[in-house]
């Protein structure tokens, strides 16, 4: 992104369909599902040091999310019903994240089958 970044200006969880909305001042709306969160967890047990220590979390198919607390003003930590909370969720991560769906989304459903693991628990 470059100049102004997109800054956030609603953001909710809906239990029901496991989605987070968030809307940015850009007119971007992106619904992420907590599954997608949750397995593109910023927090170093999922994205490690560097690229190649990458993990794939399977059986995350039915994670939900617990609370969503603020970070300053410029994040949030997600605490999910699986009790992974250590990962900080900026602003900009969460319009990467909405940006980049198709895209991640696909490389992580290739990696689970690479690796013979599945979305199911």
């Amino acid at each position: 992104m470059t100049g102004q970044e997109p800054w956030p200006t609603e953001i909710n969880y809906d239990p029901a369909a496991k989605t987070v909305r968030i809307a940015f001042d850009n007119d971007r709306v992106f619904e992420l599902p907590a599954e997608y969160l949750r397995v593109e967890s910023p927090s170093a047990e999922v994205q490690g040091h560097n690229p190649a220590e990458r993990q794939f979390v399977p059986g995350r198919a039915h994670v939900g999310i617990i609370d969503m607390e603020p970070v300053g003003n410029y994040a949030v930590r997600i605490i999910f019903d699986d009790l992974h909370d250590t990962g900080i969720y900026s602003w900009r991560y969460f319009y990467e994240l909405g940006r980049d769906y198709a895209e991640r989304w696909q490389t992580y459903l290739e990696g689970l089958k690479a690796r013979g693991l599945k979305r199911e628990p």
